[in-house]
Parts: structure tokens; sequence; C-alpha cells
């Protein structure tokens, strides 16, 4: 009765605990008061190495009573030039200008404005554009929509011009340049947007230059700005191919001295450039144009160090990390997929050669110190990523040659974890390197996203501040590799209880993994939470062994469907902007408009897919898998029969990782990265399972099968338990083979009856007691009690795997 309920178990613990914990983060709260007038001051290209008291003393006493972070000025378009920033700010959604590819350095920024009457003016391009980003660009953006949501909008200055014009082109008022007393046309509209002049190049003295006069300008607004106004300076764009984190200032009632962040970004410290004008919006009171902005309303949180010099450290030097992390990035993930590549084409003749035949003619085997040597280098390639993303807790990136610092710390890691998996006392059990590699890779990313995913933000093997993808949470490469490393732990720690209880396990580790991947306190990935609850649901129902049959896959389909139904219940009666990426699909099905989510989805794939090097990690794995590991001679069958909940987790993998990134926008990423970690030690454990593959294995006959961890019996040969690993049953040493300790419970070649535990005969086909009391059948060595172990004789008979029946069950 106890194992009918077991699915039904599962599946209402998977739903309990998965919905308790995938509840929607309270939203982070804009500022309860409002404001009379907004003043939005854009300064393209002014970084916070810009910003000190004797260069922009204005800027400086603004930032030291009032909230800053850095903000990112992603756009349609890379790199986001002037035009394409101010544009960008006045539609809160992503836009560019036009088509134009940019060259090393962005164009001067000269829009023509028409003004016939000295009041308002006319960009005459803005129909243009708006045609632009409604036709070509994916983003389904409407230029002018800040503009649009309030009644009177002033402008000064040509980029300013841009982003207050309506989408017809209309600019209430404009102003060419700041006028030495603006404090008349600063009160005549509720918003502002000054253009406060451009910082750019790369001399030192040029620059400064620049942002002293741009500070000038804004100490005239801060002397004119009307009575309960609140003053947004920001950097709104970059100046060249280099992307780089910009100023961002607020100062005004309600916005004291703290640090910026807002819901797009789920950091401290950090807001986006569609941001601005959905808080100016909050800021005044207004209401926001229902889906036409992407970003979210700042707000300003506690934390920042009172001395100001030391807090905009910190933005700095996550701008230098984000900068060296771009560059790092690209070489550590080609590098990372030549190498696996080269260790794959390694290891298929050490597949062809390491089954053990028996007879005077067979082949001579591979030298165990060939085969141990590329044990270990699986083990490093598996672990290359954890590694990678370890090292960036050191400030690698503020040395001058930041390449060559992260390769020699990650260099250093990656030698201590392979260290660590190689010379554990249980290195020599069949599994253990898979399972310690997988357990230590989902603890490494497990522990940083508990502990706020520090190392992710700008890290190499995480996410950057400068694509304004993601600032917080499980990026897509810690995804995969928390994926891959939670599924196969939840298979290797399955295989070592009862046959019964396998499921609970698995569901168990999946529920942790779930929680981690989809709290909006931890992982925040909604998509990859349900994507982890489907490869769980899949693994739990195949961890008994046998296939999956129609009423198991309706189970993990139950499962997987009633933790997403769950999650969408719950964000659905979340007000709309606070709605996580699940509910606003399913919003826009309802309205109609999912159409323009597809396509950005489908866009996002195309291009992850056509741009990244993961793409072929993935496509290596699965070519290494299907053509070599899952041929007769690959290993991996056997593998699979003998462990069936290792089977389970790997099933689970792939089923999990495509479906994060296919619904996540990221196509076969969260694939590469779980395939960087699962094939190599998918490899390992098929070579371990063939150099056994000739063994007789023993059904359990005392007390060293009980303890986990026993060491052989002492008849076995010294030598040879040191220099082979252990072949195990459930996790668990079995008996050396029959040819170095004769089997009680087999029949000899010389035609003898095997004898049983108590000296007498037994016949073959009858079953001989053990010396725990299990049953064991006698029928050319094979056993019948639902051994995982190997049954072939040492003659090496048959080359298919065992099938899942032929198990043992623990003692």
């Amino acid at each position: 009765m106890l194992r009918r309920l077991v699915p039904v178990l599962l599946t209402a613990a998977v739903v309990a605990l998965g919905v308790a914990a995938l509840v929607v983060r309270p939203a982070t709260g804009t500022p309860k008061e409002t404001v009379d007038y907004v003043v939005l001051a854009g300064v393209p290209g002014l970084r916070w190495e810009d910003v000190d008291p004797q260069t922009t003393p204005t800027l400086w006493r603004m930032a030291e009573r009032g909230a800053i972070g850095s903000l990112s000025v992603r756009s349609a378009r890379q790199p986001t030039c002037p035009v394409d920033g101010w544009q960008t700010l006045g539609a809160g959604n992503f836009a560019a200008w036009n088509g134009t590819v940019v060259a090393e350095r962005c164009p001067v920024l000269n829009p023509e404005v028409e003004q016939p009457d000295g009041i308002s003016a006319n960009l005459p391009d803005q129909r243009a554009t708006v045609t632009h980003n409604q036709d070509s660009m994916r983003w389904g953006t409407m230029p002018g929509a800040l503009a649009e949501s309030v009644r009177c909008t002033v402008a000064v200055g040509p980029g300013a011009a841009i982003a207050a014009a309506r989408p017809a082109g209309r600019i209430d008022r404009y102003a060419a340049e700041l006028p030495s007393d603006p404090k008349e046309l600063l009160a005549s509209c509720v918003l502002s947007i000054i253009d406060l002049g451009t910082v750019s190049g790369d001399d030192p003295a040029v620059r400064a230059a620049a942002a002293r006069q741009a500070d000038a300008s804004l100490a005239r607004v801060l002397a004119a700005r009307p009575e309960r106004s609140l003053v947004l300076v920001a950097g709104v764009s970059d100046t060249d191919r280099s992307s780089r984190l910009h100023v961002a200032v607020a100062d005004g009632p309600g916005w004291g001295r703290g640090w910026l962040t807002s819901r797009s970004t789920g950091r401290d410290g950090y807001l986006q450039l569609v941001d601005l004008a959905p808080t100016a919006l909050a800021a005044l009171g207004r209401p926001a144009p229902e889906r036409l902005f992407i970003g979210q309303p700042a707000a300003v949180v506690e934390g920042r160090p009172a001395d100001l010099l030391t807090a905009i450290g910190a933005p700095a030097d996550a701008d230098r990390e984000a900068r060296a992390q771009q560059q790092v990035a690209k070489w550590f993930f080609l590098l990372l997929a030549g190498l696996q590549c080269l260790l794959a084409i390694a290891v298929l003749p050490l597949l062809r050669r390491a089954r053990r035949d028996a007879g005077p003619h067979s082949p001579a085997p591979v030298p165990r110190r060939v085969v141990a040597t590329v044990e270990v280098l699986l083990i490093a390639a598996a672990l290359a990523i954890p590694a990678a993303l370890v090292a960036d807790a050191v400030p690698w990136w503020r040395g001058e040659h930041a390449g060559v610092y992260f390769g020699l710390v990650t260099a250093v890691v990656l030698g201590l974890a392979t260290a660590a998996v190689r010379l554990a006392r249980a290195y020599q059990r069949t599994l253990w390197p898979l399972g310690g590699v997988a357990a230590l890779a989902a603890v490494i990313v497990g522990a940083d996203v508990v502990t706020g995913a520090r190392l992710q933000l700008n890290g190499v093997t995480g996410y950057s501040a400068l694509e304004g993808g993601r600032y917080a949470g499980l990026g897509t490469v810690g995804l995969g590799v928390f994926i891959a490393g939670s599924l196969l732990s939840a298979g290797w720690l399955a295989q070592r209880v009862r046959r019964s209880w396998r499921p609970a396990v698995v569901v168990l580790v999946g529920v942790l993994g779930v929680i981690v991947v989809g709290s909006p306190y931890l992982g925040a990935d909604a998509v990859g939470a349900v994507a982890l609850t489907a490869g769980v649901s899949i693994a739990a129902a195949i961890s008994t062994g046998g296939w999956l049959s129609l009423g198991r896959l309706a189970w993990a389909a139950i499962a997987g469907l009633a933790v997403t139904i769950g999650f969408v219940v719950m964000d659905l009666r979340q007000p709309l902007d606070q709605r996580g990426s699940l509910g606003r699909f399913l919003t826009a099905v309802g309205d109609g408009t999912s159409g323009l989510t597809v396509h950005r989805s489908g866009a996002a794939n195309l291009a992850a897919l056509a741009g990244s090097p993961l793409t072929v990690l993935a496509l290596v794995g699965a070519v290494l898998v299907w053509f070599a590991l899952l041929r007769p001679w690959g290993g991996l069958k056997r593998l699979f029969g003998i462990y069936p909940a290792i089977r389970a987790g790997m099933a689970g993998i792939p089923v999990a990782a495509l479906i994060a990134g296919l619904l996540g926008g990221s196509a076969l990423n969260v694939a590469g990265a779980a395939a960087a970690l699962t094939v190599p030690m998918a490899a390992l454990a098929a070579l371990r399972v063939l150099d056994h593959a000739a063994d007789r294995t023993m059904p359990p006959t005392g007390p060293f099968d009980e303890a986990p961890g026993s060491s052989p019996p002492p008849t076995a040969s010294p030598t040879e338990s040191r220099s082979r690993p252990v072949v195990e049953v459930r996790g668990e040493p079995a008996a050396p083979p029959a040819a170095e300790k004769p089997a009680a419970a087999a029949k000899p070649s010389d035609g003898t009856a095997a004898k049983a535990p108590d000296g007498t005969a037994a016949k073959p086909g009858t079953a001989a007691k053990a010396s725990d009391g299990t049953a064991t059948k006698v029928a050319g060595g094979a056993a019948s009690n639902g051994s995982a172990a190997d049954t072939r004789t040492a003659g090496g008979a048959g080359t298919g795997p065992a099938q899942p029946s032929a198990e043992v069950p623990a003692g």
C-alpha cells in the first residue's frame, strides 16, 4: 500500500514545498512621498571615476545628501550611443534611433529640431524612429511614451529634445541652451529634461574638463529648482563601443542618503536606464502607461557608507570588474569548449579498450597510469566552471593584466578542488568521483546564491550588469551547473538507499534545488524552477528502475504542472508592475499581446544559439553521448543498468536544461553549462564500469556488504584493490571478482555445483540462502534477487546493459 502512495506523496511534497518557496517577493517599495516637479539631467558618458570634490563639487555635494547607484545604459542597439540613450530615457523601454551600425566612436549628437514659435519645437525624425522601433525592433517600444504621460514637458538641449518629444514629434517647451537663470523655465512644466553635455574620450584631462562644464550647468539647475522637486542626474549612454556602468544620483524629498535600486534589477546600488521614466512618473504620483514601460520605479535602500569616497568606490570597482569580465569571459568559454572537445576525442579509444576481455588473445588493457591521468582530467574539466565562479572571490580585475590573474587564480582553485576529489578515501568507489564532483558543484553554486549571488554579478561565469539581462539571483551558466549537480547528486544519494526510498531521496534533493532556483529571495528564476521541477519529477519516477511508463509520466507531469500553476496563481495576484515573468506572459496572453513576448523570446534564443561557445559544449556533449557512450562499447548503458538511480538523474538533466533554456531565451546555454559537468562525469563512470565488465559480483553475504565504506575482505589482492576502483552496489563496495575469490552462489566453470552457505550443493535454477537470509538463484552465476550488480561471467558474455530488474536491494 505504501508503494502505491509514493507517487501521491511525491506530488504533494513537490507542490507544497515548491509553491511555499516560490512566493513572490514583496516590492522594494517606491518612496511614499511624492513631489511636484521632476528634473532629469543627463550627462552621456559620465562615470563614477569622473566624480570627485575638485572636478565636480556640485555633483559631489548632491551625492553626499542623496541616493546613488550604478546605471546600466542598455538600449535596443549596442553600444548605446547618446542618441539611443536619450530615446530610451523618453520611451521607458529599449529603443534605438535607427539601424546604423556603430563604428569605434559614437556619432556626434546633432538632431534636427524645428522651433517656429520660440516656445515649443518639433522633431521631424521622430515619426521615422517610431516606425523603426515598432516594426524592426522586438521590444514594442513607443518613443515619446514618457512625455505622452504628462501634460507638459520642458526640454533643454538637443539630447533632451529627443527624450521629451512626443510620438508625433512635438516638444512642449524647448530651449537650445540652459538659460543663465532657468527658474521660470523649470517651473513651467512638471517634468523637465536637461542635456548637461557629454563626457567622452580616453584622455583624463579632456574628460575632467567636460565633467567640470557639466557640473557648472548642474549648479545653475540646482539653484533654480522648484520647491518640492526631485532631481535625477544620470550618465545616460556610452560614447564608444566599450560599454560601461555610469553615474546615477537622486536628490529630493524622500530620496535621502542610501543606495538606488529597483525591482528590475533586484540588486542594491543598481539601476537601469529604462527605470528612469517610471521613476519620474511614480515620484509625480502619475500612473505609468500599461505595457509600454519595461522598467520599474527606483527606490532608496539603506546600507550606504557614510563616507562618500568609500561609497562611490563600490560602483567604480563594479565598473572595472564588469569591463574586465566582458573581455575575459569570451576566451574562457572558448578555451573550455576547445579543451572539452579534445578531451572527448581522447576518451574514445579508452572506452574501446576499457573492457578487460578474457582469453590469451585479448588486446592489452590501457595502462593504469593513463586511465588515472584521464580520470583526473575529466574531474578537472567538470569542475572548471565552479572553479571559475570561486575565482571571482579574489579581485583579479584590479590588476593591469586581469586575464592573466584570473587564469592563475582559477588554476589554483581548480587544482585544489580536483585534489580534494582525487585524494578522498572513497575515491576508489565506482560512483564517488561522479557524486563528489556533482555535490561539490551544486554546493558552490547554491552557497553563492544563498549568500546573495555576489560571485555571479559581473563574474566570468555569471552575468554582466552591462548587458542588462540580470542583476541578481541565478544566472544562465550557474543554472545549468546547478541543475546538473543537483540531479546527479540526487541520483548518487538515491542509489545508496533501498529501492523503495529512492523517489523520496530524489524529491528531497530536488525540492531543495527548486527552492534555491525559484525563490525570489534566492535564485529568482521562476522558469528555471519550473524546468528543474520537471527534471526532478522525471528522475523520481524512474529512480527505482524500469522505464518511463505512461503512469509514471502522468505523475511526473502532474507534479510539474502543479508547481507551475501554484506559482502562476500567486504571481497573478500581485499588482501588474510587480509580477514575475510567468505572470506577465499570462497577462499578455489574456490581453492578446503575447505575440510580442514570444517574438522577444525567439529572437533571444536565436542570438544565444549563434553567439555562445556553450552551444558548442551542448552539441559536442550530445554527440559524444549518443554516438559513443550509448553504444554497446560505450559503457553508459551498462552504468544505467547497474545503477538505475544514476540513470534517473541523467535523464532529468536534459529535460530540465532544455526547458530552462528555451523558455528563458538562452537556447542551449543552460544545456551547455550542464553538459560541461555531466558529460565528463558520465565518461568517467562509464570507464569504471567497463573496467569491471568481466567481473562476477557476489550477492551480499555478510556484514561487509551492510556497512558502507567497509574495506574489501582480506582475501582480495592488496595490489589490485589499490590500483582499481571498487565496484559498488547501491553505493557500497561489492565482493571481489570470482577470479580472486571463490563465488558461493555462482556455478564454477568446471561444471560442479555451487554450494550454499551451509555446505550443501545448490542445484541450478534453485535458490541458495545467503548469510543474510536473502535467496540467491544459481543459474550460470546470475543472481535473480533484484541485484544491480553485473551478472556476466568472467568470459564476458553479452555486451548490453544489465536490466534494471537485476539490481541488489540494500543489505
